[in-house]
């Protein structure tokens, strides 16, 4: 399975894309997880967005890069792959991707995300350890997790 990923800024996105990388991200994380919150939390606009799209053009994956705030890392989150694209090195894909653009934009591969405590060993296999203890968000268990990897 070929995938091809960009990288835009939000200003960059057409409204098609968005509309799409919205549907995604609403389709897994309100509608498949079964988890009402705020989806679309204000934070768009200042992040890096990655687009996986398949050989039809179609969005199958996406994450999103924070920009530092100050003295803190870059941090990666939204990261989804649609349901009928899992468990084909997708994600791997999509993260390897995503600390490129982490390399390129900031000089290293150091970062922070929030992962779903059940993805916890995905996330270590692209370097990530655990920095804290489990804990609820919107009702679902998390654990922080930083990259120091350059």
């Amino acid at each position: 399975m070929t995938i091809r990923f960009n990288s835009m800024a939000f200003d960059e996105l057409a409204t098609r894309e968005l509309h799409d990388l919205l549907r995604l991200r609403t389709d897994v994380f309100v509608v498949e997880q079964a988890c009402a919150y705020a989806e679309i939390d204000g934070r768009d606009p200042s992040a890096l967005h990655i687009l996986g799209r398949d050989g039809s053009g179609a969005i199958i994956a996406y994450a999103r890069i924070l920009p530092p705030e100050s003295g803190e890392l870059p941090h990666v989150g939204r990261v989804v792959v649609r349901a009928d694209h899992r468990g084909h090195g997708v994600a791997a894909a999509l993260m390897e991707h995503a600390l490129e653009q982490l390399n390129t934009r900031y000089g290293s591969r150091r970062s922070e995300l929030a992962a779903q405590a059940h993805l916890e060993k995905f996330y270590e296999r692209a370097g990530y350890v655990r920095i804290g203890p489990e804990y609820p968000w919107d009702g679902i268990p998390h654990v922080d997790m930083r990259r120091d990897a350059p």
